[in-house]
């Protein structure tokens, strides 16, 4: 690439740095119709990280240094796929990101960090994609974090399980179907995608059990049977008995859907643990809480109770290692193991 290219192709940021759109290795792939069209691809990407990125409802984006990390790490992701898919191709999807995590970010000899800040840096890719495109949200859960750890990110301890089950309980809004979307989700550690994805006929009061057909499992090919308590089980059967009386339902199959009658997200459902933790009064001490930390909560005692195998089961784990990260044992629960042996 010529230094006249490298002009225009780039964006300028604080401290004299500007963020080069087509990288050199990725210009090398490109004719000059595609070039002109991932250009125009970068440009909104970059934009949208340092504009509104970080929070879009308040039009606030990431730092400078975070957007130009990400820029580069996205078009190294962006190089991988047109060589696995032997042409150019934008925007990449969901499947390509997957595989990219596991084939070639996880078996990197980088540190966990680096892995770390690479999976971040593809959830905000991703999520771009998504909110600017017809493309389904990126269902991921990041194996490694940014601090370096192989471990699950932010997650609700023993007493925060029971607060949050209290106070949804405890709240009259929507009858039972927040007290068992919440109930269902601490026991089965249900996905954002799985909340949304959930129908009438998963339910198995009878046996306790949530069973998952093939076709609704997420990144798997096979059917789950998900234990579920008995106190759930009730709470689903009065769920079921006033779903079949509100109009909303009429002729759909979804468990759970919005006030606006859509399916659950990742969104709507963080924003519904953020209002359960504030009336709980539930101190996240700067902890980042989403409803992946329901389910990294369910794997972590899960694996400290029943042990690994149970908890790859109970999450619906494809690949064990995805569950070695659940492994994590209470310092004084090792203290006291210590002091017996």
């Amino acid at each position: 690439m010529t230094a006249s290219n490298n002009e225009r192709y780039s964006i300028e940021i604080s401290d004299g740095r500007s963020i080069n759109l087509v990288p050199e290795q990725n210009y090398k792939h490109l004719n000059e119709k595609q070039l002109v069209d991932y250009v125009e691809h970068r440009r909104r990407f970059v934009k949208w990280l340092r504009e509104q990125g970080k929070h879009p409802e308040k039009r606030e984006g990431y730092s400078d240094y975070t957007a130009y990390e990400t820029s580069y790490k996205a078009a190294r992701f962006d190089r991988w796929v047109w060589v696995e898919e032997e042409r150019y191709t934008i925007p990449p999807t969901t499947s390509h990101a997957d595989r990219y995590v596991a084939d070639v970010v996880a078996l990197r000899d980088v540190s966990n960090a680096t892995k770390g800040k690479t999976e971040e840096a593809l959830i905000r890719y991703l999520r771009w994609i998504s909110e600017t495109s017809h493309a389904p949200q990126w269902d991921h859960e990041q194996l490694f974090q940014s601090g370096g750890q192989d471990a699950p990110r932010d997650y609700l301890t023993r007493r925060e399980r029971r607060l949050v089950r209290e106070q949804a309980l405890e709240s009259d809004d929507d009858g039972w179907k927040i007290a068992t979307i919440v109930m269902t989700s601490l026991d089965a550690g249900l996905r954002p995608v799985e909340v949304g994805r959930a129908r009438t006929e998963w339910v198995d009061i009878v046996n306790k059990l949530l069973r998952i057909p093939r076709g609704d499992s997420s990144k798997n090919k096979d059917n789950w049977r998900v234990s579920i308590t008995e106190r759930t089980a009730t709470g689903l059967k009065h769920w079921l008995e006033e779903r079949n009386n509100t109009d909303m339902y009429d002729g759909r199959d979804e468990l759970w859907l919005t006030r606006e009658a859509t399916r659950y997200n990742s969104r709507a459902l963080s924003r519904l643990l953020s209002r359960l933790c504030d009336d709980a009064d539930i101190d996240t001490g700067g902890r980042s809480l989403t409803w992946y930390s329901i389910r990294h909560s369910t794997g972590t005692y899960m694996s400290h109770e029943r042990g690994l195998k149970a908890a790859k089961s109970q999450l619906r784990h494809k690949s064990s290692h995805t569950t070695m990260k659940y492994d994590q044992v209470p310092v004084s629960d090792r203290r006291d193991a210590l002091e017996r042996m």
